[in-house]
């Protein structure tokens, strides 16, 4: 004989038996509240930086048009005021355009599952900086470290077993050592950074991102002598000058003299070529005349036209 199944109706609620499965998942659609702005604060060492260019434009006027069409994300602080998470640019925005309250979705979360979710929102972005992306690697590593995930942050940076910056890498598309790389920028100083997000902006001067590496291992000290030294030289180091210097300061220690005579090297790419075509130089020289080496004939031939162009401001 079947047995009946007994079925517990305390665990039920009364809305429960007449609600529909409509209005259940109503219930659980996360809610907009309208919150004042000035109770929101900025993310604390929020790492990227909200800049007044054309695309903030564009924002205040789509938002001066249309109002902020996708609610910002913050979190309840306990204070009774707000942390944003997401949203940094749409705040901004509002803020300068004398807005004085925003759409917004609160939602609970730790601490480290807001570093989490503020990078991860803000990293699809274009146009990330160094310094950006150094700064919000570090943070979104630290905070699953907290979590409990795997990681090792002590370890070499080019270790090869599986940790948090390989994940951290899978998901934006780099490798482990490339994560690695960015976040040793984090112990540059603030002044050669700059150079290191210049190299992106394409403005000068600009110190690549290998060479950055390398000369993040210097102390702060040996960092501001090389900094003076790129400010009076108006030349930044190659990625094998910069090896070099993390060797002599490792052995003996940096000094002015040793940068100094290292920025003044002449570069492969600060080299300056000229090509003239051979036909053209045979072209001009005398018919009779038996060349071997047709860089000595052009030195010469320079040299000549040279005494000639003195001669002539003598008189």
């Amino acid at each position: 004989m079947e047995q009946k199944k007994n079925i517990d109706l305390t665990t039920f609620k009364l809305d429960d038996f007449f609600s529909t499965q409509e209005d259940r998942d109503e219930d659980k659609k996360e809610k907009v509240e309208i919150i004042d702005l000035s109770l929101i604060d900025d993310f604390p060492e929020h790492p990227f930086k909200v800049q007044e260019n054309e695309d903030l434009s564009k924002l205040k006027e789509s938002i001066k048009d249309n109002g902020v069409l996708e609610p910002i994300i913050v979190r309840k602080k306990e204070n009774n005021r707000y942390e944003i998470i997401a949203g940094h640019r749409r705040k901004f925005a509002s803020e300068l355009l004398g807005n004085n309250f925003i759409p917004c979705i609160v939602r609970d979360m730790t601490k480290e599952e807001a570093i989490v979710y503020m990078v991860d929102s803000n990293l699809h972005r274009t146009n990330i900086l160094p310094s950006e992306k150094a700064k919000a690697y570090k943070m979104k590593m630290n905070a699953l470290k907290a979590q409990g995930k795997r990681n090792d942050l002590t370890s070499s940076p080019l270790a090869t077993k599986l940790d948090t910056a390989t994940l951290v890498g899978k998901e934006q598309g780099e490798s482990r050592d490339q994560v690695y790389r960015y976040i040793k920028l984090n112990d540059l100083i603030p002044e050669l950074l700059d150079m290191v997000d210049n190299s992106v902006l394409n403005e000068k001067p600009a110190i690549a991102l290998r060479p950055a590496v390398e000369i993040s291992y210097l102390s702060k000290d040996e960092q501001e002598m090389l900094f003076n030294s790129i400010e009076y030289s108006d030349a930044t180091p190659s990625h094998a000058q910069a090896i070099k210097l993390r060797k002599e300061s490792e052995l003996n220690g940096l000094t002015e003299e040793f940068i100094e005579n290292l920025m003044n090297e002449e570069k492969p790419n600060q080299i300056t070529k000229i090509k003239i075509s051979e036909n053209k130089i045979k072209s001009v020289m005398p018919k009779n005349y038996k060349v071997n080496n047709m860089e000595d004939f052009i030195v010469k031939a320079v040299e000549y036209y040279s005494r000639h162009l003195n001669r002539d401001r003598e008189r």
